[in-house]
């Protein structure tokens, strides 16, 4: 029988309905800076969904567009100026940023009160250590996700496949919070097959193109899949090409229990946990306290 197939774009735009329903409860109005700093097409598509997103719901999205060869004392400015505002409650510097700047000097620079993608060393810490804070963006989803297609996560074997600072390592913590056995595998991981076999839940977050085989999964078992891999698709005609996850799909679709597909899964539940962490920075630093958000 073919897996459950998660949407995750339902969910998502579930989430995103709670939030709009919250924002109204707050005194004030809940705001999203994004910092851009130079011309990459694909962040600016990611940037735009974020904007209208974040208005969609009724929230105030600030943009902060700067040239390519800003340097780096320019855009810890904008970040300490947006750090200051107390009208802003979350700032988001888009990732990559230009080659000659230090993305992990410039993402020091935020405010761990509105770190609403958790990727600064306090909001890491804070994860580490079990304590409230800005959780990682697309981990959260993946949490998100797999509570809704299993329920209680509670004494799952859950396997990672991935150990990147955005998604394999805060995934494993955050998993781990719910009670899993949790495993971290990597390129170096001995025995992977029989390893991602053991998995009632399987995080793919390798950014390899399909290398997840049907047979490498638990029959039965949840397939989280992180990966967006661009590739050929010459049936659909010369020089296109299509998305695909870490994860072969049309082969682990018929062994797994529920899978995310690629594109629909993963990916629409980084943009709503992001807002998510807008509304709940916005509440913390307004002293409100919000439920079923």
């Amino acid at each position: 029988m073919a897996a459950q197939i998660i949407d995750g774009k339902a969910f998502a735009k579930n989430l995103r309905e709670r939030l709009a329903a919250a924002v109204p409860l707050l005194p004030r109005v809940p705001a999203l800076a994004v910092v851009l700093v130079g011309d990459d097409p694909a962040s600016q598509v990611y940037v735009r969904n974020k904007i209208r997103q974040t208005t969609d719901i009724g929230m105030r999205s600030v943009e902060r567009r700067m040239d390519a060869n800003s340097s780096q004392q320019e855009v810890a400015e904008v970040v300490r100026c947006l750090n200051q505002d107390p009208e802003i409650d979350g700032i988001l510097v888009q990732l990559p940023l230009p080659p000659h700047l230090d993305e992990a000097a410039i993402l020091a620079q935020i405010d761990p009160a509105k770190d609403v993608d958790g990727l600064t060393e306090a909001s890491a810490g804070r994860l580490f250590l079990g304590k409230a804070g800005l959780r990682p963006c697309t981990p959260t989803g993946c949490v998100m996700l797999a509570e809704d297609a299993l329920g209680d996560l509670s004494g799952k074997s859950c396997v990672i496949v991935g150990r990147s600072i955005l998604v394999g390592k805060p995934a494993a913590m955050l998993f781990l919070d719910k009670n899993c056995t949790v495993t971290i595998a990597h390129s170096r991981t001995k025995n992977l097959k029989e390893l991602c076999r053991s998995a009632d839940i399987l995080i793919a977050a390798v950014g390899r193109a399909q290398m997840i085989e049907g047979n490498w999964i638990k029959p039965g078992a949840c397939v989280i899949d992180v990966g967006i891999n661009r590739i050929d698709a010459p049936e659909r005609g010369e020089g296109k090409t299509r998305l695909v996850g870490d994860v072969n799909f049309a082969k682990a679709v018929d062994i797994a229990g529920a899978i995310t597909p690629v594109p629909g899964g993963v990916g629409p539940m980084t943009i709503a946990c992001l807002l998510r962490n807008t509304l709940l920075a916005s509440a913390r630093l307004q002293n409100i306290t919000l439920t079923d958000v």
